[in-house]
C-alpha cells in the first residue's frame, strides 16, 4: 500500500464510521469508534514507516476538487515530519480515550449520537492534520467546529449544555472570519493557497513576507486556541461529556490553532510574532490567576488548558515553533491524562463535580488518584517529566528573548503548582466530605487502563531521544538550535533553579494555604474580595453582555427598522405603489372615446410645437 493510500484511508475510515453508527451501528458504535481509531493508527503509522524508509522526504497528494475558470481548489496532503508528528499524537491519545469513553458512557443513552460526533471530529482533524493548502484547512477547520458544538451540546437536556455550544460555535464564527480574510488576502498577495508554494515564494522574496495577512490568519489561532479576546468560550464547554473535554477542548483541537501557526510560520513577520508571544504570555498568567476561583474540577483544567495554550503562543512568538510543537504534544499527554483522570473521579462520585465536596479518593480511588498526581506532576513541569522538558525549553526561550516574558512566564509556572496543587490536596487528601465522597470506588478497566498508559507517555514522553528518529524533525532542529544559542547554559542553569522553586513552593504553598481534604475554599473565606476579583475573570462575559444589550442589539433594531421602513416600506413598497399610480393615471386616460382621444393628440402635438419653438 502506497503512503497516499494510507493517508487517504487514515482520513476517510473515521468518517466511513460516523456513516455506519447512524445508520447500522446504533448500539455497537463506541467499538466500532474505536476501531476506527485504531486502524487510523496503524495507518498513520505505516504510511510513517514507509516514508523513513524510502528516505525522500514529504509525501505530498493533490486532486482538483472545484474549478472556477482560472481559480481552482484542490484537496491533498503534506505528510512531512511536522504532520506526521501531530497525526501519530492525535490518533493515539484520540484511540486511548475512545477506549475510556466505551466505560463512562456505557449508561448514556445517546451514546451512539456521542460517538458518531467523535468519529465526524477525528475525520475533520485528521484533514487539519494533512491539509496542504489554506482552503483544506478552513474547510475541515469548520467541521472541527461543528463537530465541538455537537458534543459539547450532548446532554440537550440541559439549559448549560445549550448556551454553552452556542457561545463556543458563535465565539468562534467571530475568529474564523478573520481567518476567511486572511485566506481571501493570502490568494490576492501569492496567487495560491498552497503551503508549499507560499513558503517557496516567501523563502525567493522575503519582501512579500506581510502583516496584514499573517495578523488575518491569527484571528483563526485566536478563536480556536481561545486566545484574548476570544477565550470566553473553552471553560464553558466543559458542559460537554468529559472524554470531549479530554480530546477536543484539551488535546487536539484547542492544540488545532498552535497546530496551525506553526504550519504557516513562514508567513509571520516579527512584529506579529512580537504580538503573539505577549498574547500568549498574558493569557497564560491570567487564567492561572482564574483557576484559583473555580470549585469545578473540569474548570479548573479548562483554565489550565487556557494557560499551557499561552505557553505554546508564547514558544511560537519567541521564534521557536519547534519547541511550541514540543510542548503541544507533551500537554497532549498529561492533559488528557488529568481529563481522563476528572472523568473517573466524576464517574466514581456519582457525577459530583465540586472539589470540595470530594475528599478521601486516594484511598478509594487509588489507580485514578496515583495517575492523576502523575498528571498533576507532569503539568508543574517536575524534574524528569514530561513537561519539565517542553516547558522548560519555553521558559529558556523567554530568557534569551525577553526577559519580562521569561518573569511572567515563571509567576504562571508557580501559580499552575498551585492551583493543581489545590486541586489535589482538597480532591484526593482528607477525609470524604459528602456522601457522594464516601461511597467513591475505582473505575472499570476500560477507564483505568488509559490512565495508566497516559500516566506512562507523561513520564516518558518528553525524552525525545526516545523518539524514532524521523519523527519530530522541526523538534529536534529548535531544541538544538536553542541548545546552542548565546547564554544557553547560564539560562539552563537559571531556569531549572526558578523553575523548580516554582513548582516546590506553589505545591506545598497550596497544601499549606487550603490543607488536606479542606471542606471550604478558604480564599473565598479569607480574601473575599480577592477571590471575588479573580471569579469575575476580568469580567469579560459581562463586558461582552453588556455589547451584545446595549450595542449591537440596538444596531439590530435600528437597521431592522431602517430595513422594514425604508427599503421594504419606502423603497420597494413605494415605488411600486408609484408605478401602480402612475398606472392608474395612465389608464384613465383610455376612455375609449374617440373626441377624447383626438383633444389628447392636438394637446401633444401643441406642448411639442412649444417646446421645439423654445417657448417652454
Amino acid at each position: 500500500m502506497s503512503p497516499q493510500t494510507a493517508l487517504l484511508l487514515t482520513l476517510l475510515a473515521p468518517l466511513a464510521t460516523a456513516a455506519g453508527i447512524a445508520f447500522f451501528l446504533r448500539r455497537q458504535g463506541g467499538l466500532a469508534a474505536a476501531c476506527s481509531v485504531g486502524a487510523a493508527s496503524v495507518l498513520c503509522a505505516g504510511a510513517f514507516i514507509a516514508i523513513s524508509a524510502r528516505g525522500d522526504g514529504a509525501v505530498t497528494a493533490s486532486w482538483e476538487w472545484l474549478s472556477f475558470g482560472e481559480f481552482k481548489v484542490s484537496m491533498g496532503f503534506l505528510f512531512d515530519d511536522v504532520a506526521a508528528t501531530m497525526l501519530a499524537m492525535v490518533s493515539f491519545v484520540g484511540l486511548l480515550i475512545h477506549i475510556f469513553s466505551l466505560g463512562y458512557m456505557k449508561t448514556d443513552k445517546s451514546r451512539a449520537r456521542f460517538f458518531g460526533g467523535l468519529s465526524i471530529f477525528m475525520f475533520s482533524m485528521t484533514g487539519i492534520v494533512l491539509a496542504d493548502n489554506l482552503i483544506m484547512i478552513f474547510v475541515f477547520w469548520e467541521l472541527v467546529g461543528f463537530s465541538s458544538y455537537m458534543l459539547i451540546g450532548h446532554y440537550l437536556e440541559t439549559e448549560e449544555a445549550k448556551a454553552a455550544s452556542k457561545k463556543a460555535f458563535i465565539v468562534n464564527r467571530i475568529g474564523d472570519l478573520g481567518f476567511l480574510v486572511g485566506i481571501v488576502t493570502a490568494y490576492w498577495h501569492f496567487g495560491t493557497t498552497d503551503l508549499v508554494a507560499m513558503e517557496q515564494i516567501t523563502n525567493a522574496h522575503p519582501g512579500l513576507v506581510n502583516a496584514t495577512i499573517a495578523a488575518f490568519l491569527m484571528c483563526g489561532f485566536i478563536g480556536k486556541s481561545a486566545q484574548f479576546p476570544l477565550h470566553v468560550w473553552l471553560p464553558d464547554a466543559m458542559a460537554g461529556p468529559t472524554p470531549v473535554s479530554a480530546l477536543i477542548h484539551a488535546a487536539t483541537m484547542v492544540a488545532a490553532g498552535v497546530y496551525f501557526l506553526i504550519r504557516i510560520v513562514f508567513l509571520f513577520p516579527v512584529e506579529v510574532l512580537d504580538f503573539v508571544a505577549w498574547l500568549g504570555t498574558a493569557v497564560a498568567v491570567y487564567a492561572g490567576f482564574c483557576a484559583y476561583a473555580q470549585n469545578d474540577i473540569k474548570r479548573i483544567l479548562a483554565y489550565s488548558t487556557l494557560s499551557q495554550l499561552g505557553y505554546m503562543a508564547a514558544a511560537f512568538g519567541l521564534g521557536y515553533p519547534g519547541v511550541a510543537l514540543f510542548h503541544l504534544i507533551t500537554h497532549a499527554f498529561f492533559k488528557a491524562l488529568l481529563f481522563l483522570g476528572a472523568g473517573s473521579v466524576i464517574h466514581g462520585c456519582h457525577h459530583e463535580q465540586d472539589i470540595f465536596k470530594m475528599g478521601g479518593l486516594l484511598k478509594r480511588m487509588p489507580v485514578t488518584a496515583i495517575t492523576f498526581a502523575i498528571g498533576v506532576l507532569a503539568l508543574c513541569g517536575v524534574y524528569g517529566l514530561a513537561g519539565f522538558y517542553s516547558k522548560d525549553a519555553i521558559l529558556i526561550a523567554g530568557g534569551l528573548g525577553k526577559t519580562p516574558i521569561f518573569i511572567l512566564l515563571t509567576l504562571g509556572a508557580f501559580l499552575t503548582a498551585g492551583y493543581m496543587g489545590r486541586l489535589f490536596w482538597v480532591a484526593f487528601l482528607g477525609e470524604p466530605k459528602s456522601d457522594a465522597a464516601s461511597h467513591a470506588k475505582e473505575s472499570p478497566p476500560s477507564m483505568v487502563v488509559p490512565l495508566v498508559i497516559l500516566a506512562g507517555l507523561s513520564i516518558v514522553g518528553g525524552m525525545i531521544q526516545l523518539w524514532p528518529d524521523s519523527l519530530g524533525g522541526l523538534i529536534r532542529y529548535d531544541l538544538d538550535h536553542l541548545h546552542h544559542a548565546e547564554g544557553y547554559a547560564a539560562m539552563h542553569y537559571k531556569v531549572l533553579i526558578f523553575g523548580t522553586a516554582a513548582w516546590v513552593v506553589g505545591l506545598f504553598a497550596a497544601l499549606f494555604f487550603y490543607g488536606a481534604g479542606a471542606k471550604e475554599d478558604r480564599l473565598a473565606h479569607k480574601a473575599p474580595a480577592v477571590f471575588g476579583f479573580l471569579k469575575a475573570r476580568l469580567w469579560f462575559d459581562e463586558l461582552y453582555g453588556f455589547y451584545v444589550a446595549k450595542v449591537q442589539d440596538r444596531i439590530a433594531a435600528l437597521l431592522s427598522f431602517l430595513d422594514i421602513f425604508l427599503l421594504k416600506g419606502l423603497i420597494v413598497r413605494g415605488s411600486a405603489g408609484l408605478v401602480a399610480l402612475l398606472g392608474l393615471g395612465a389608464r384613465s386616460l383610455h376612455v375609449g372615446n374617440i373626441h377624447a382621444y383626438v383633444f389628447w393628440f392636438l394637446g401633444g402635438l401643441l406642448l411639442f410645437w412649444a417646446f421645439a419653438g423654445g417657448l417652454l
